[in-house]
């Protein structure tokens, strides 16, 4: 029987054992998966496997069970692999039947000619870093790890050639990537990781073209500057209940064979000898056959969605589950207030400001009703001052918070020069990643203030298109080349800017601040080194609560918004349109659900009511100061 760590350490000897005992058993493949599926259940057990996260690639074991925290960025094709197989055994003179389910290289003297051989599909999956993870959430995973780790001395010599050769490209790369995103490296810097550098490897610049093939490896990361591991995933059963940007955790086999890089080798050149001879390109050879030092293989053996990527709250916490739901409910109330006053303090003064805020960081896409998406809360802080670095500062608050964000800086040259929407090429065939290449909750800062005066050309203008799209319908079209294809989302987008922004909104606010530092900057850093980190995690705990929670209307509630919004539009029939109804419910909702209010009460509606009369009065009065704003 296998010990209690020879399921990590030694997974496939553990596979091969329960082939070899039932392998004549049509489930012998189901019982492998829930074998690991019931170890996986143990307490801890999932911190006891290593994270190719935050473990260096050549300090893991191959072909040991590891995990990893990810986003699907492609999916290839099926592909065909001998599932069983039989070989010569040249010591008894006999023949074995061999699982080859879980691994890339087969033994040696496997007789091609036998009727026991098992040809089986599986499909693979490129999978990356959740993109914009945040530095708090990478260290809290790492630190909650009871992995035990030792370098592996017979990969380290591959692993560091290839490295330093991969590295010196990529940071001339990398550097010429800084000189296109300007300003985007305030993001890119704080996801770094604390690998040395030979582990690094960073998304090149997004300019380079799809089709051109350099001797360096495009990780195709979504966002500029992002470092850590991309993996192929390799599945084996219910890929169709995948999709593309589901968040995953995915528990599988690690391989990392040299063996993998030989072939790749081989068959690159086969194919510029004889083009005919397979029917891969060169280009889709490079992309779907990489380095293993740099791309290494995972055989999923189970895989977690991941409804949220937050590690200081436990899945369990989601959980309808009267008392503790209680409990937690009661205590988002006392840090709502907590949160607020740091907000407040953060937006010099602006308590109805700091109360939007909130509002934004906790909306969340609960459905759709036809093309609409019902519950998403783009939020457009305006009066945002241009004389200093503030909008940085105010992304770094936000940075500190959530588990992944972008910061986007809407220089003329950026929208000119950046690819936001994903595109297909079908001379690697592979799905080229885009900026608007985004998980699932992921909060994305577009700071308008960056924007300058000058002319956007067509790539420009696709790009706010493609931004509009995304506040207005939470989709991204994904470029097929001869068609678009939708894809859903759920990305909440802050706008910071001087005035109204050029891009849509469901709410405005103008910025009107009541403090005057005369030293913004020492101002807003004080104000955050004054947050303990025990508070700092209740607010990262309050936020992911708060939006997570289920909310519903009752009857009775339902007739009253119905009867008050009749009420309003008596005396004037313009005051109030079925646009403004639904952004009062909203706030409304989201007001509810940030009291730690999982329904709406006639208190929670009018305080809906009375947050909205003083934000329109608000940024009526700035219009008014203003003249000739929009």
């Amino acid at each position: 029987m296998p010990t209690v760590h020879d399921w990590i350490n030694n997974p496939l000897g553990v596979v091969d054992g329960m082939f070899a005992q039932s392998h004549s058993s049509p489930d012998w493949e189901k019982k492998v998966v829930e074998y690991f599926k019931e170890k996986l259940k143990l307490n801890d057990a999932h911190a006891w496997v290593p994270s190719l996260n935050d473990v260096p690639l050549h300090y893991l074991k191959p072909n040991s069970l590891v995990k990893f925290r990810c986003m699907v960025q492609d999916m290839f094709d099926p592909e065909f692999f001998m599932g069983v197989y039989e070989m010569n055994d040249p010591t008894s003179n006999s023949k074995q039947v061999k699982c080859g389910k879980y691994k890339d290289v087969t033994e040696c003297g496997v007789d091609f000619n036998s009727r026991n051989t098992v040809t089986s599909e599986r499909q693979t999956f490129y999978c990356v870093p959740i993109p914009g993870e945040s530095q708090w959430v990478k260290e809290s995973y790492a630190g909650t790890s009871q992995a035990r780790v030792v370098p592996s001395t017979s990969y380290v010599p591959n692993r560091h050639k290839r490295s330093y050769e991969e590295d010196d490209e990529m940071d001339t790369q990398s550097q010429q990537m800084k000189d296109v995103s300007q300003g985007a490296h305030s993001s890119a810097d704080s996801h770094g990781n604390m690998e040395p550098k030979r582990q690094e490897t960073k998304a090149p610049s997004q300019d380079s073209s799809p089709s051109h093939c350099t001797s360096s490896l495009d990780l195709n990361f979504p966002l500029p500057g992002e470092k850590g591991p991309a993996c192929l995933v390799k599945v084996y059963e219910n890929w169709d209940s995948f999709k593309l940007n589901d968040m995953l955790e995915v528990f599988g086999i690690l391989s990392v064979d040299p063996a993998l890089s030989v072939i790749a080798d081989e068959r690159e050149a086969s194919s510029l000898l004889d083009p005919t001879e397979g029917m891969e390109t060169v280009e889709e050879q490079r992309v779907h056959s990489p380095p293993a030092s740099l791309v290494p293989r995972l055989h999923m053996l189970h895989a977690q969605p991941l409804v949220h990527n937050n590690p200081l709250l436990p899945s369990s916490a989601l959980e309808n589950n009267g008392d503790h739901l209680g409990s937690v409910l009661g205590e988002l109330a006392s840090v709502r207030a907590e949160l607020l006053t740091f907000f407040t303090h953060v937006l010099m003064g602006d308590s109805l400001a700091a109360e939007y805020l909130i509002l934004h960081l906790i909306s969340n896409v609960y459905s759709r009703r036809d093309v609409l998406p019902l519950g998403k809360f783009t939020l457009n802080l305006s009066g945002c001052p241009l004389s200093s670095p503030y909008t940085e500062h105010l992304y770094n608050v936000i940075q500190q918070l959530v588990p992944s964000s972008f910061r986007l800086c809407m220089s003329l040259h950026n929208m000119n020069n950046h690819r936001m929407v994903p595109r297909k090429d079908y001379t690697a065939n592979r799905l080229m990643s885009g900026i608007l290449q985004l998980a699932n909750n992921t909060s994305l800062f577009l700071d308008e203030t960056q924007l300058e005066q000058g002319q956007l050309d067509t790539t420009g203008v696709q790009n706010i298109t493609a931004l509009g799209n995304l506040i207005s319908w939470q989709k991204v079209d994904y470029d097929f080349n001869y068609h678009q294809m939708e894809f859903p989302c759920n990305i909440n987008v802050l706008i910071a800017s001087e005035g109204r922004s050029l891009l849509p909104s469901d709410c405005q606010i103008h910025l009107r601040p009541t403090l005057n530092p005369p030293n913004l900057e020492e101002y807003l850093s004080a104000v955050q080194v004054a947050q303990v980190p025990s508070l700092i995690n209740k607010y990262r705990i309050y936020l992911s609560m708060a939006r997570a929670l289920n909310y519903t209307i009752s009857d009775e509630i339902t007739k009253a918004v119905e009867e008050d919004f009749v009420e309003m539009r008596k005396d004037d029939p313009q005051s109030m349109s079925a646009e403004d109804l639904h952004r009062l419910l909203v706030v409304a909702r989201l007001l509810s659900l940030s009291h730690g209010q999982n329904t709406l009460s006639r208190d929670g509606w009018m305080k809906a009511k009375q947050l909205e009369v003083l934000r329109i009065s608000q940024t009526q009065q700035q219009k008014c100061l203003n003249g000739n704003e929009p």
